[in-house]
């Protein structure tokens, strides 16, 4: 709970140690009559002992269900995950030679499309999905659409090229972006939008990463980065074996200066868990929501407890 919507009701709590202090002065008085009374039988007959927990039990509970009482009456808010209606996400996905290493099952390009189409199929049906490749040159693959068999089939057909144009990528995907169909229910909202890149290496041609971050920044758009991939990964080529570990230095600068996030996957199924923590960060708004109705019950509760305490005290039993 971070806030309330009428925080000047509050100032009703002032009560409870009110009533704590005239709680405290009748025990003593009820104590010190109970001393003047000198026929102890009689007032034993008439006012039997009972455990004291029980009184102060009640008491208790009656003092915590008027401060759930208050609480509720100024409207307590907290900050909740809300899902988006609308958005734009732009998978962009590294094609370049490295990503056929084997590292990771069964390559680094077929975890990443298996993963990258269960991330397209959680979206909800209103985002408008991107899609963009990148190798030397990047190339929107699927403009914006709400069609999800159109990009579930463009990832599949994704083939591997030359070289690693990071910065290309993104630029291509802020432009992929600009593409976004109007929304006939909100015509001037363009919804938000967010990068997911995928690479496992460092940018070999094309714009630098910092301009392209730069740019994401300044059209507000955070970057999700993951790098794929194991220190152990290399692939072949004419018969010469060679390493290409991946460099997640790069992707981490890219969400850093963006406001994304960066994540790394050494497997496949972190590879899974990475886009569903992604989804759920993409695909949700934090917003404050009155949250009345839990001490209003938190109240009833103690109410309730209280009335049982106190006619449990009140009964004689034999």
């Amino acid at each position: 709970m971070s806030d309330f919507l009428s925080p000047g009701r509050l100032w009703l709590l002032i009560l409870i140690p009110a009533a704590v202090a005239v709680y405290l002065i009748l025990q003593r008085r009820r104590n010190a009559y109970a001393l003047r009374f000198t026929n102890l039988a009689l007032l034993d007959r008439v006012a039997p002992r009972r455990p004291q927990w029980r009184r102060h039990l009640t008491v208790a509970l009656v003092l915590l269900a008027a401060t759930s009482s208050v609480i509720a009456f100024a409207r307590p808010k907290a900050e909740v995950k809300v899902p988006r209606e609308r958005a734009t996400i732009v998978m962009t996905i590294d094609v370049s030679l490295s990503m056929m290493a084997t590292d990771i099952d069964p390559s680094r390009l077929g975890a990443a499309k298996k993963s990258a189409k269960q991330f397209v199929n959680q979206l909800p049906a209103k985002f408008n999905i991107a899609l963009v490749a990148f190798a030397g040159t990047a190339t929107i693959v699927v403009p914006p659409t709400t069609d999800r068999a159109v990009v579930l089939r463009a990832i599949d057909g994704l083939q591997l090229a030359e070289s690693t144009g990071t910065g290309e990528g993104i630029f291509a995907a802020l432009q992929a972006i600009t593409q976004v169909p109007p929304d006939p229910d909100h015509p001037n909202q363009p919804a938000p939008a967010r990068i997911v890149l995928e690479s496992d290496g460092k940018r070999t041609v094309g714009r630098t990463i910092q301009e392209a971050a730069a740019a994401a920044k300044a059209k507000n758009v955070p970057v999700y980065t993951l790098t794929i991939g194991t220190q152990s990964g290399f692939i072949e080529m004419d018969g010469i074996r060679e390493r290409v570990p991946p460099d997640p230095g790069e992707m981490q600068e890219i969400a850093r200066i963006t406001g994304g996030k960066a994540y790394n996957a050494e497997s496949s199924d972190q590879l899974d868990n990475v886009y569903k923590d992604i989804g759920s960060s993409v695909g949700y708004d934090k917003q404050d929501k009155e949250v009345t109705s839990r001490f209003a019950g938190i109240a009833m509760l103690l109410t309730f407890l209280a009335g049982a305490a106190s006619i449990a005290t009140a009964t004689r039993f034999p």
